[in-house]
């Protein structure tokens, strides 16, 4: 018999190559360790006992440590995240004003177990203020307003969703007196912020739906109030739907009890015109009414 030494040969090698691409091939990931001892710590950008929320630039350091980790998954809690390693990252938040953020902490270990932490950080981000707002507010450093009280519809008050005082416009002097003798003071501050001073003579005027929000009880008068102090105003875009033939577009908010001269229950001034000389504001009183109010420049 003949033996055919090629055709063997060419069968061995199948054979070989076949039960080589049945094998499974193996892998190892080695031991699978969970990240211990996570810390998370955050630092507002020039916060301190005064400002606890930082002076505006909305910057944050967050320092990250643990151990048995390869990475950090950061969940910033504004709709961003971040890959970041150990240590000190500084991020910056953007919505202006006064805000809370949770964040919420990842740390990655082999195999891609995780550890969780997460810790909340309040804000502040101060607005942009655009430079003829702060220059005709402030003139560049302070200054004083006073109602404008012979210019018809120094206060007035309308619809919701209107701005102009259709439902009332007061005449030359037509409200009490201490409405006419507060002073208000915008500043400009350092960083191009607004801090806001009120001299209110002892009394302020509050609309009747309005008195007991400021713990007083009756009609439309004037109360004793003390309105001392200098407050921080957060400027931001309008949010009233107006456009740029009946406002400015923008809009700010007083701390505390959102007073000025006119209370109202409300505490978020849109500013509808300003020149050097005059402002015109709206806001939205505590009954959901629109109030405006129309300021000078302190002769």
């Amino acid at each position: 018999m003949k033996i055919n030494i090629k055709a063997i040969a060419i069968i061995i090698i199948a054979a070989v190559i076949g039960y080589s691409s049945c094998k499974k091939p193996e892998y190892s990931f080695g031991q699978l360790t969970s990240p211990s001892d996570l810390k998370l710590t955050l630092v507002v950008d020039s916060a301190d006992a005064a400002n606890p929320a930082g002076m505006g630039s909305g910057k944050v350091k967050i320092t990250l440590a643990s151990n048995n980790t390869i990475t950090y998954r950061v969940d910033l809690g504004d709709g961003r995240t971040q890959v970041m390693g150990a240590g000190t990252t500084t991020v910056k938040y953007n919505n202006p004003g006064t805000n809370d953020y949770t964040i919420t902490v990842n740390a990655v270990g082999t195999g891609g177990s995780t550890s969780t932490i997460s810790k909340k950080v309040t804000v502040f981000v101060a607005f942009v203020i655009p430079a003829d707002i702060l220059n005709n507010l402030t003139g560049g450093s302070s200054k004083v307003w006073v109602t404008d009280r012979t210019n018809p519809g120094h206060v007035g008050v309308g619809p919701a969703d209107g701005f102009t005082p259709s439902y009332y416009a007061a005449a030359p002097n037509e409200r009490a007196e201490c409405l006419y003798d507060d002073e208000i003071t915008f500043i400009k501050n350092a960083n191009n912020t607004v801090s806001m001073s009120i001299n209110n003579k002892g009394q302020s005027f509050f609309i009747a739906a309005a008195s007991t929000f400021y713990g007083k009880s009756g009609g439309d008068n004037c109360y004793d109030i003390d309105v001392s102090g200098v407050r921080n105003l957060s400027f931001m875009n309008a949010t009233s739907g107006s456009n740029s033939s009946n406002s400015t577009g923008y809009q700010f908010l007083v701390p505390g009890n959102g007073l000025i001269n006119f209370g109202t229950g409300g505490n978020t001034y849109e500013i509808l015109s300003l020149t050097s000389t005059q402002i015109t504001l709206r806001n939205i009183g505590i009954d959901g009414l629109a109030w405006y109010q129309k300021l000078k420049v302190k002769p």
